[in-house]
């Protein structure tokens, strides 16, 4: 003869067509106003699993155990530290931890009960991020901390991704000696500014000349003010970066290490900006602000999208041929040549803004072991020749 079912346990369907159990189980009155009081726990995947979290609660109350739990699932959860993890951090961090919420974590494990996340789901969660992940690592701390809160709050007893450990890294296609390239010698960045000068895009010749001749990061450009300039002492002050906040919108931050610095600029790039300045104030006329003017304003005299600058170079790149290239490449670029003339490791740090002389050093193991690599080839081509 077949078990009876509970018949406190009702199914009912979710927005996906699947079929999913609920229960409500009365937990006596309340002490104060003397009504009934309940609580219902839904999402179960089967109804053994609903008939084994009902007995558990029933024990609970039975033996003066019970407490009313204000979240059921991660997602709940999730929304309350939400609330008290928004002031924090910056906005610009704000958004980034959103996305991984919003297209990685809540997705994949938002639904479940709190205390159903126990190691096993939560190691098939991160095994599956780091399939498809660069920041499997990254997410993983996010969804983490959710459980903290959770534990601090007497929730659940123990954080279950604790105990998950990260799977061991791919090994790369391409050889693992070799070092990715994302800086350009002398030749090749003479050779692409005198392109981009060509082009008719002044604008972007202005900001990839800057990038390269300054090494500022691409924030901190498109933060850059005209009252940052000094002409007759031919200095800048970087003061602040633009970042993107939530919904996508632009606002003014400070710089990546919280620092202001000032660096010398050269003849060839005072020249520049001083023509540019002409031309932006001929083509903005009275939009030309007073103070506050951006060097580098979109049409609408407001920030430039970050993309602006990838869009720029990758035209050209690709346009002439030109060894790949990002962005933070021409940052990359002006350390290399900064050592190659001659400067020492705390000057390099200085005009960086690397809060630590360790960045620095880590830039340039990098660069030296990718000119090493080509030392030999350039070697072995000359045997040959």
């Amino acid at each position: 003869m077949p078990k009876k079912s509970n018949s406190a346990i009702k199914a009912y369907k979710k927005k996906d067509g699947k079929t999913y159990y609920m229960f409500k189980v009365y937990l006596g009155s309340d002490s104060m106003t003397g009504k009934p009081q309940y609580t219902t726990r839904r999402g179960f995947r089967s109804v053994k699993e609903a008939e084994i979290a009902l007995a558990r609660i029933q024990l609970e109350i039975a033996n003066g155990k019970y407490q009313k739990r204000t979240y059921e699932t991660y997602r709940e959860l999730y929304e309350a530290w939400f609330k008290s993890y928004k002031s924090t951090v910056e906005e610009s961090t704000l958004n980034k931890t959103t996305k991984y919420f919003e297209h990685h974590i809540l997705p994949a494990i938002g639904d479940y009960r709190i205390e159903q996340l126990n190691v096993d789901i939560c190691q098939r969660f991160v095994n599956k991020l780091h399939e498809k992940l660069v920041k499997a690592r990254t997410v993983k701390a996010y969804a983490s901390k959710v459980l903290d809160y959770a534990v601090i709050r007497n929730l659940i007893n123990t954080n279950p991704f604790k105990l998950v450990e990260m799977p061991k890294k791919r090994a790369p296609k391409k050889s693992v000696n070799r070092v990715e390239r994302n800086f350009y010698t002398k030749e090749e960045l003479n050779k692409l500014l005198s392109l981009m000068k060509e082009e008719t895009n002044r604008k972007a010749y202005v900001a990839i000349h800057v990038l390269a001749f300054t090494g500022m990061r691409k924030g901190e450009l498109l933060a850059l003010t005209w009252e940052d300039i000094d002409f007759e002492k031919k200095e800048m002050t970087i003061n602040k970066a633009i970042a993107r906040g939530l919904e996508n919108t632009m606002y003014e931050k400070s710089t990546k290490t919280g620092v202001s610095r000032t660096i010398s600029l050269d003849n060839e790039t005072i020249n520049l900006l001083q023509e540019w300045q002409i031309d932006l104030k001929n083509s903005l006329g009275r939009r030309f602000k007073k103070k506050k003017q951006l060097v580098l304003p979109n049409e609408d005299n407001s920030y430039l999208q970050p993309t602006k600058t990838r869009k720029w170079l990758n035209y050209v790149i690709e346009k002439y041929k030109l060894p790949p290239l990002t962005t933070h490449g021409l940052r990359h670029t002006h350390t290399s040549m900064l050592i190659e003339a001659g400067a020492n490791m705390k000057q390099v740090q200085m005009r960086l803004g690397h809060s630590d002389i360790k960045t620095t050093m880590d830039i340039y193991t990098h660069l030296t072991a990718h000119a090493e690599k080509e030392t030999v080839n350039l070697f072995a081509d000359f045997l040959k020749s």
